[in-house]
């Protein structure tokens, strides 16, 4: 079965601000051309600003959001018990547990301790 991934926030701000290594943006390209698949915590996080561009807009409306649901709520609350890390944070770790992805995040602190989430750094590539 092949690999699908998260994006994270971050991911999404750097690549517009070209601010990626080009080994991680041709990397993030393949997955955005591929499956690009978001938690509706990055959809806010994106566009939650008073002056969006359009083509953010654009952009964020080609993914796969994935919506919150019970699996993804119960996890997050399981990963909140165990660990100290902010509720965005920990829906978004959440999402990839339960969902199977792998996260694609620039902010490893965030996540490290979390034993059942992948995660990948397109700036250590």
């Amino acid at each position: 079965m092949e690999q699908k991934y998260l994006i994270d926030t971050n991911v999404l701000i750097d690549a517009q601000m070209n601010r990626l290594p080009s080994k991680g943006k041709d990397f993030l390209a393949k997955v955005i051309n591929k499956n690009f698949i978001i938690s509706f915590i990055t959809q806010i996080e994106y566009l939650g600003y008073k002056d969006v561009s359009k083509s953010s807009e654009a952009l964020i409306s080609l993914a796969d959001i994935i919506r919150i649901d019970e699996q993804i709520i119960q996890t997050c609350i399981d990963i909140r018990k165990k660990h100290k890390i902010k509720v965005p944070d920990a829906i978004i770790a959440a999402t990839a547990i339960t969902r199977n992805l792998t996260l694609i995040t620039n902010n490893e602190d965030d996540f490290i301790g979390l034993q059942d989430l992948l995660f990948i750094n397109l700036h250590s590539m």
